[in-house]
């Protein structure tokens, strides 16, 4: 095969990509406008922040249902619906005009992101063929990694200079470029006959028990980080001297090693395998929340920005590398044969600890102060950590008694 024809074959894949793209931006960028749309819908800043809890949990939940329900469609046809359904739930939230309003396009917006990504990882597959599918899943979920690093705080800076609605607008101008991308780039012939499993086959993955466990280490992990993620737009103007679009470069900052994580993870695991990778990435991760807390508490404003930029730098490299290393893990679990069904499920356990994540950070604000964001999320690390240990001496032993048998 030449190379004129891979690029030809693999084009319609950057389509999907800048599907994920408009997805991950909107999925990320609500935590940099929340004190925004706080004053402007005239709540609290922590019900506000129930927007991200409300998101996250309605992906997690719907995710593996409605795409179990709607294996028997077209997958070109399925994407196309989904990213159109993604663009118009982009307009409600643009013109919403209370809180009610806003929290009914989130769940839509989840619905609809829910049913895209899996949809996109999959007809990605079938697009590339087995000897290609890694990098046409690098492309297409590399568009989520670009949102992480750009299009957040993109988001953040158009928010503080022209409104948190034009970020929802600019997401719809986006998804709608996509959808379009995906009408006339994607040949209908693609995806036709593409089997989808159903839920009782999904649920009977889940129900292994190593399977179950390192999904949970996956929520637990995911938890950690959006406790203060989601208030870190507010964690950083009560912390240290910067305001305004300021913040916004935090959240580029943590978007850049964000997406450096991402690509150190994926080298780690080849080189040193997931098991290695994933126990220094939780115990960084640990060490950086608390920094971020210490500093919060035990340093005046000016002197905790220092450190406190250290522990994003540190959190983002080290969440992101996380990701790819447990992927990896999931797999080598699995098999061939039920890594579609564990990815998918990673996600939706993934989302699931983003919704638990927002919750427990609106609790600690409830209950305590914005100071203590950071020693709630590295709670959640140490027992992810502690769950990860447990799992490896469960697998050491059962390898053990699989070669006793034979």
């Amino acid at each position: 095969m030449n190379s004129t024809t891979t690029r030809t074959s693999l084009a319609p894949l950057y389509w999907l990509a800048l599907g994920t793209f408009a997805v991950g931006t909107e999925s990320f960028m609500i935590a940099g406008l929340l004190p925004d749309m706080a004053a402007d819908l005239h709540t609290s800043i922590v019900a506000t922040g129930q927007l991200v809890t409300v998101f996250a949990l309605a992906y997690a939940l719907s995710s593996p249902v409605l795409t179990a329900l709607t294996g028997a469609f077209h997958r070109r046809t399925l994407m196309i619906l989904s990213l159109s359904a993604f663009t118009l739930a982009n307009i409600i939230a643009w013109a919403a005009q209370n809180y009610w309003e806003l929290m009914a396009a989130r769940i839509l917006l989840a619905a609809a992101a829910g049913l895209y990504v899996p949809g996109a990882n999959a007809l990605a597959s079938a697009i590339a063929g087995p000897e290609r599918r890694g990098t046409a899943l690098a492309i297409v979920n590399g568009g989520i990694t670009i949102a992480v690093a750009f299009g957040v705080p993109l988001g953040a800076l158009i928010g503080d200079r022209l409104g948190w609605r034009m970020t929802f607008a600019g997401v719809a101008a986006l998804s709608a470029a996509a959808t379009g991308g995906l009408l006339f780039g994607l040949p209908r012939t693609i995806g036709a006959g593409l089997s989808t499993a159903t839920l009782r086959e999904r649920i009977q993955v889940a129900r292994q028990p190593i399977i179950l466990m390192t999904l949970l280490v996956t929520t637990l992990w995911a938890m950690g980080a959006y406790t203060i993620y989601t208030y870190l737009a507010l964690f950083v103007a009560k912390t240290t001297p910067l305001q305004g679009a300021q913040i916004g470069y935090v959240l580029f900052t943590w978007g850049v090693a964000a997406a450096a994580g991402v690509f150190i993870g994926g080298k780690a695991v080849d080189r040193l395998g997931p098991r290695r990778v994933i126990i220094p990435c939780l115990t960084v991760s640990i060490l950086a929340f608390s920094l971020m807390s210490a500093s919060a508490h035990w340093l005046p404003k000016t002197l905790a920005l220092v450190p406190v930029l250290l522990g994003v730098v540190a959190w983002g490299m080290a969440h992101w590398s996380f990701y790819p290393a447990q992927q990896t893990g999931l797999i080598n679990i699995a098999g061939l044969r039920g890594t579609p069904i564990a990815l998918s499920l990673n996600a939706s356990f993934m989302y699931l600890g983003f919704s638990l994540g927002a919750a427990l950070g609106s609790l600690t604000l409830s209950l305590t102060s914005v100071g203590n964001l950071g020693w709630t999320a590295a709670a959640c690390e140490i027992a992810a950590l502690i769950m990860t240990v447990s799992l490896g001496r469960h697998v050491m032993r059962a390898q053990k008694l699989t070669v006793t048998a034979a």
